[in-house]
C-alpha cells in the first residue's frame, strides 16, 4: 500500500512540483552559512517584502554568486585557493565553499543583493496580483442529439 503525503491529496492538483522542490531544499539545508529570513512591512505604497540575510564573513562580492534558477534562489560562495605559506595556530573562522538554496513561491521577484560588514542581504517581493474571478461557461448538450448520434 502506498503512503499518501499531504501534497498528494485529491484536492491539491498540480502541486507535485512543489513537493519535489521542498525535498531539494531540505537536502541542501546544512548549517553553513547561518542566515535569517525576515518579513519587512509595507511602507510608502511598496508591497510587503522578505529579506534573507546570510553571514558570509571573509567573502568578497567577487566570491559570491546569487542566481535565480526556475523558482529557486541559489547563493554560492567560492573561496580562493589559499597560499601554502600561511600557518594557522588556530582556525575558527570558516572559509569553506557553500551553496544555500531557497525555494520561492510563484511570482516572487528578487529586488537585489547587497554585501556589507560580512552580511549578504537579498530582498524579495511578491507583487500583489489583481483579484480576478473567471466564470467558466457550462455547455449544455441536448440528450436527444446524443441518442441520434449513437444510432
Amino acid at each position: 500500500m502506498s503512503r499518501l503525503t499531504s501534497l498528494q491529496s485529491p484536492f491539491l492538483l498540480g502541486f507535485d512540483g512543489l513537493e519535489r522542490a521542498l525535498d531539494r531544499a531540505a537536502k541542501s539545508a546544512d548549517g553553513y552559512p547561518p542566515y535569517n529570513i525576515e518579513r519587512l512591512p509595507q511602507d510608502e505604497g511598496k508591497p510587503e517584502r522578505l529579506r534573507i540575510t546570510l553571514a558570509v564573513a571573509g567573502f568578497g562580492p567577487d566570491q559570491i554568486e546569487v542566481t535565480l534558477e526556475k523558482n529557486e534562489l541559489v547563493i554560492r560562495g567560492r573561496t580562493p585557493v589559499e597560499s601554502e605559506d600561511r600557518v594557522f595556530l588556530h582556525r575558527g573562522i570558516a572559509a569553506r565553499q557553500f551553496t544555500r538554496a531557497f525555494v520561492l513561491a510563484e511570482g516572487m521577484e528578487v529586488l537585489g543583493a547587497d554585501l556589507a560588514k560580512g552580511l549578504l542581504v537579498v530582498d524579495l517581493v511578491r507583487p500583489e496580483p489583481e483579484p480576478s474571478v473567471k466564470r467558466i461557461v457550462i455547455r449544455a448538450q441536448d440528450d436527444s442529439r446524443r441518442v441520434a448520434e449513437k444510432e
